[in-house]
């Protein structure tokens, strides 16, 4: 018997979950709601109002570590794979200063927010780098 893999929505359904039993700053995440199939005439109201490709779903506006808040791209456990566009919007976010990266599932959604919380220094965990090692620490550029 197939093994069931969670949805991308049902990942981050359940992160957003978690979240709400935290309380403190996990209340302060927000969705951006910029994938999904929609209606055509839907979709361009929304381009029109400002919806982007590749932009992260998930946003923290909390400061740590030297950065000015995290966002997080969420997978899928198995599959999920970041877009160009997503790729090219979390290089640009991290030279921004945020720290930007990519969960798959929402076990790893919670430990890369575990990792940005406790943050007092310039470093925090990537784990998903697109430029250099897995699992490599690095220090922000400035």
């Amino acid at each position: 018997m197939a093994k069931i893999i969670a949805t991308e929505h049902e990942e981050q359904k359940a992160f957003i979950e978690y979240c709400n039993l935290q309380g403190g700053d996990w209340l302060r995440f927000y969705a951006i709601p910029n994938g999904g199939d929609r209606h055509p005439a839907v979709a361009a109201k929304l381009k029109a109002e400002g919806v982007r490709k590749g932009v992260l779903d998930l946003c923290l506006p909390v400061a740590r570590g030297g950065y000015h808040g995290l966002y997080i791209e969420m997978k899928r456990r198995k599959g999920g794979k970041l877009s160009d566009d997503q790729a090219n919007e979390q290089v640009k976010l991290r030279q921004a200063g945020y720290c930007a990266e990519v969960a798959k599932g929402w076990e790893e959604a919670v430990n890369i927010t575990k990792d940005y919380l406790c943050s007092t220094s310039d470093y925090v965990r990537h784990e998903n780098l697109l430029i250099g090692e897995r699992n490599e620490k690095i220090k922000r550029p400035y």
